[in-house]
């Protein structure tokens, strides 16, 4: 699986960051954009010293999170009390599922959001802002989801389960956090494996997710012009290494809308 430093893992300055990107947010845990990018000597470091103006302010949060708010035209089946009480799900199990899928709906247009500020600094676009204002409420943070199963630990069936949401990232299987985290429910991890799985070339899903990723680009445009020029003690990594960060970016850059569509699809099923 790709590589990634773990929140309990992390010391000095990751550490910071890492709590900065909780806050900032609003957010109970780290991504794995950034738990990735932790990975890579200085890569962390340079891109948040980078892009931090623009969260620090609520900026880049506020204009990603509007932007994903944009009407969507895709369901799921919803899941009647009967169905639910098959699976042993209770209201709170059915809660806390909800949740999960807010979460990504918070966490997502953010990773967009930095990782574009990433894709344009990398392409030597220099943005030319000032410093934006620095006082900034961040919203009431999502609960603090379940644990992620570990993929490679899990049994048989739902490992194969699970890698049916999965794509390459790096070279490596990756299946995204979502999932890892639904998979605690077997019952409604198995409807998602029957009725979204098979929809992912749908063309509706995928009308769906570029009309997300359109808007959260289009809010970055305006985004990177608030950005400062980037300063301070890390510089740029060398280029002999931007082509495969900017390939493990692009293929967040796909799973990232989906999580916003599905997050969304999720909580209505079970509302």
């Amino acid at each position: 699986m790709l590589a990634e430093l773990g929140e309990a893992d992390a010391t000095g300055d990751i550490a910071i960051i890492y709590d900065e990107i909780r806050s900032f947010c609003a957010v109970p845990y780290v991504s794995s954009l950034q738990r990735h990018l932790a990975t890579r000597p200085g890569w962390l470091e340079w891109a948040w010293q980078s892009a931090r103006p623009v969260f620090a302010s609520g900026i880049a949060q506020e204009a990603a999170w509007e932007a994903a708010r944009c009407p969507l035209q895709v369901k799921l089946p919803w899941v009647p009390e009967e169905v639910r009480s098959l699976w042993q799900l209770t209201d709170a199990e059915a809660g806390a599922i909800r949740s999960v899928g807010a979460l990504f709906v918070r966490v997502s247009p953010t990773n967009l959001m930095l990782s574009a500020m990433v894709r344009k600094l990398l392409a030597g676009e220099v943005p030319g802002g000032a410093q934006p204002r620095t006082s900034w409420t961040p919203p009431e943070p999502v609960p603090a989801p379940p644990a992620m199963v570990d993929t490679a630990a899990v049994a048989p069936d739902l490992r194969g389960a699970l890698l049916r949401f999965s794509t390459e990232v790096a070279g490596q299987p990756f299946v995204p956090g979502l999932y890892r985290m639904l998979a605690r429910w077997p019952g409604y991890f198995g409807f998602l494996t029957t009725v979204l799985a098979p929809r992912f070339q749908d063309p509706d899903i995928e009308t769906a997710c570029r009309t997300v990723q359109l808007a959260i680009d289009a809010a970055a445009e305006h985004v990177f012009t608030a950005l400062p020029k980037p300063s301070g003690r890390w510089p740029m990594p060398p280029a002999s290494e931007h082509a495969e960060v900017l390939d493990a970016v692009e293929r967040y850059r796909e799973t990232s809308p989906q999580m916003i569509v599905f997050g969304r699809m999720i909580g209505d099923s079970l509302a």
